[in-house]
């Protein structure tokens, strides 16, 4: 059975990458300096999508692992975790 991800914003601001199930940390996270988030206020989250739907794709072909489409990963609704 394969691993589902979803991308969200934690309460604290960083975007991350964790089981859909909730269990344990999450795999990625990714903050953005003030500088970013003042430049990009309302692209961060497109930016870290793409960010980490390179690296799941890279960490595919590194592994030989086929790793389903990414866009679906992308395309997930974004929801804030408290």
């Amino acid at each position: 059975m394969a691993a589902v991800f979803e991308i969200v914003e934690l309460a604290d601001g960083d975007v991350a990458l964790k089981r859909s199930d909730g269990e344990g940390e999450p795999l990625v996270r990714i903050r953005f300096s003030e500088d970013a988030m003042i430049s990009f206020p309302e692209q961060h989250i497109e930016i870290a999508k793409a960010m980490i739907e390179a690296g799941v794709r890279k960490v595919g072909e590194l592994s030989g692992v086929h790793v389903e489409d990414t866009s679906e990963i992308a395309d997930v609704e974004e929801r804030t975790v408290h």
